[in-house]
């Protein structure tokens, strides 16, 4: 199975493989019974094409198991890793974006990965009391060094992004090549974690303008689409706070009249909806089980006009296929 490729669009010096469209997250490997769980999850994913992993220094062991199952398979010239730091709620008190804490959670993940590189490294949240040149100035001391090869922001305002490019035009350093915000189908009424971002209409607008990549973290909205959640449904008390509104449950019932006009199924038309944006987007994932990354591979080779892709955000009444 080929994935579609930023290749050419993440385009540093040193990041010179495909990179797929549908990236493993490893958020929730620490929930796994054994090591085994993951490394079978792992190494599925890897099999039918898949090389690039999402984690975090401060998701619990994520770094730690794949860092292990990195040293066990020895392939780490096939994937590439993209992992996060600098968030608040990572066993210090106060904000945590500036340069001591940046370099030491570069530093522990790469001892974590067992790797002396990594291959995409974004800033898990910001502080926008720190000025963006400070922040520009050690993430590219790293990247001389060798020690990561792209930088990218997560849970950044597009302003914020903008600002820190242009002080790196200005002062001859390498800027932000990707963000990673939540971007999915269903919208967030609040943000699901404190501190993060979720795409608007106007960060939409300067994607479209930038041409930027866009890494979707829970693309598929938490599984708001898998039919396991209704209006009269609220014990899930995260659902209910984030997703449930009039809009996103119109929303899903239009994801399942085209699911069932194309023969698949709501979520993976929600997953289509991330992937056929009018810049380059990718999907950060997270299946349980073989089942759940085969549905993920199919959504991600569906194609949707832009007539259907306004109808399903409701900004069309009819679908124009």
């Amino acid at each position: 199975m080929e994935f579609h490729s930023l290749k050419g669009i993440i385009d540093q010096k040193h990041v010179e493989k495909a990179c797929s469209r549908l990236i493993m997250g490893t958020a929730h490997f620490y929930q796994y019974d054994s090591r085994q769980q993951a490394f079978d999850m792992l190494d599925e994913y890897f099999k039918i094409g898949g090389n690039t992993f999402d984690m975090a220094h401060q998701y619990r062991d994520s770094e730690v198991i794949f860092g292990e199952w990195l040293h066990l398979r020895k392939n780490r010239s096939e994937v590439h890793i993209l992992t996060k730091g600098a968030h608040h709620d990572d066993g210090e008190p106060g904000p945590r974006v500036n340069p001591a804490a940046i370099s030491k959670d570069i530093s522990e993940s790469l001892e974590r990965l067992n790797t002396d590189y990594i291959d995409f490294y974004a800033l898990h949240r910001d502080d926008e009391s720190v000025e963006v040149g400070v922040i520009m100035d050690v993430l590219n001391q790293h990247l001389a060094a060798g020690q990561i090869h792209a930088i990218g922001a997560s849970n950044w305002s597009h302003q914020r992004i903008q600002e820190a490019n242009e002080y790196a035009a200005a002062h001859g350093l390498i800027g932000f090549t990707f963000n990673s915000p939540n971007l999915s189908l269903a919208k967030c009424r609040e943000p699901r974690w404190p501190g993060c971002i979720s795409v608007d209409e106007h960060m939409e607008n300067w994607h479209k303008g930038s041409q930027m990549p866009l890494l979707s973290w829970s693309s598929q909205a938490g599984g708001f689409f898998s039919g396991r959640f209704a209006p009269d449904r609220k014990d899930h008390e995260e659902m209910v706070r984030v997703y449930y509104t009039e809009d996103n449950w119109k929303r899903y019932e239009r994801a399942k009249k085209l699911a069932e006009e194309k023969g698949v199924t709501a979520i993976q038309i929600a997953l289509a909806y991330v992937l056929n944006q009018p810049y380059p987007t990718a999907a950060i994932i997270g299946p349980e089980n073989s089942e759940e990354l085969m549905s993920s591979v199919t959504g991600s080779a569906i194609k949707l006009t832009a007539g259907e892709m306004n109808w399903l955000n409701l900004m069309e009444r009819e679908a124009s296929v």
